[in-house]
């Protein structure tokens, strides 16, 4: 197996993290925002012998005290179907061995699968630094219906009542005014719960390094007359969709908008031809009720194998 480093265009990147449904940290549009605040991006394409990719990895590498990089994959690499734990266990080592950094550096990676025999395999040599990351997965390339009588009987029950009073009109859309008075909403959010996530900036960047507003974002959002009640964010990356950022207002929470807001954002991303939506990460410990209302979409709970040096 081969590595080349930042060679590969955009296209066949891209190409390739959607036909293989690649992570919203291993697309391009998330490289670029990141490179364009600041932060170093490296991409490597791993190559059969006939130079066809059989995965991709993109790094984020940030330089500690002057002399120490540390560089991250998160969910990836990407793997073309086929690929066998053995393979992929020699490619974290050429990459770990080729990548274009100082020698003074600590090299992570946190695939995207969960932890079985597999990966175990896979990841022979390394160490486990850090235990795995849980998100709900939703498979949107099932039927509606089916997608409806999926869904947990009480968070079915709200989103029937909200729809049948539709005290608040739903758009989904890739509005950007939306986008910005919700990332507004969100700085605030954060100030006042004092927690943290990637800078709001970083969604702006985001949508200007997508391939169009539509294959970069929507906003699933609720209006009462012209002013917005709740929103929810959703960032489009190829074959898949992340769920971002949402707020709601207390008249929003009260009707229940969020139920409908996500239920229309799925409708409106199956037509775009996303088929997977991450709903993000739970922990029923410290969010609980952020937790019972993802899980009540019938998502499945992935968790992931962790991070390794």
């Amino acid at each position: 197996m081969m590595v080349e480093w930042d060679l590969l265009p955009r296209n066949r990147w891209e190409l390739f993290h959607k036909q293989y449904k690649g992570g919203l940290q291993q697309s391009w549009a998330y490289g670029q925002a990141l490179q364009s605040m600041g932060v170093r991006v490296h991409r490597a394409a791993l190559l059969d012998a006939q130079g066809q990719p059989l995965g991709l990895a993109q790094f984020m590498v940030r330089r500690f005290m002057g002399y120490l990089s540390l560089a991250s994959c998160t969910r990836g690499p990407v793997w073309r179907e086929g690929v066998a734990p053995g393979e992929r266990a020699a490619a974290y080592r050429a990459l770990k061995k080729t990548i274009p950094t100082r020698p003074l550096r600590v090299t992570l990676a946190s695939p995207d699968a969960p932890l079985d025999d597999a990966m175990a395999q896979e990841t022979r040599g390394l160490w486990r630094v850090m235990t795995g990351y849980s998100t709900v997965l939703l498979d949107l390339r099932r039927p509606l219906e089916e997608l409806r009588a999926g869904l947990d009987g009480k968070w079915r029950n709200r989103l029937a009542k909200a729809e049948a009073e539709a005290a608040f009109p739903v758009r989904v859309e890739p509005s950007l005014p939306e986008c910005q008075r919700l990332l507004d909403r969100e700085s605030q959010q954060r100030a006042q719960k004092k927690f943290l996530g990637l800078p709001t900036d970083f969604v702006t960047r985001y949508i200007e390094a997508a391939p169009s507003r539509e294959a970069g974002f929507a906003v699933s959002y609720a209006q009462d007359r012209k002013d917005t009640v709740a929103a929810m964010l959703f960032l489009v990356h190829g074959s898949g969709a992340t769920y971002h950022v949402g707020w709601a207002s207390e008249a929003g929470r009260k009707a229940n908008t969020h139920n409908v807001l996500l239920w229309r954002g799925i409708e409106y991303l199956r037509r775009i031809g996303v088929q997977t939506l991450d709903l993000g990460g739970v922990n029923s410990r410290d969010l609980p009720g952020i937790t019972r209302f993802k899980l009540g979409t019938g998502g499945q709970v992935a968790t992931l194998a962790g991070t390794y040096f």
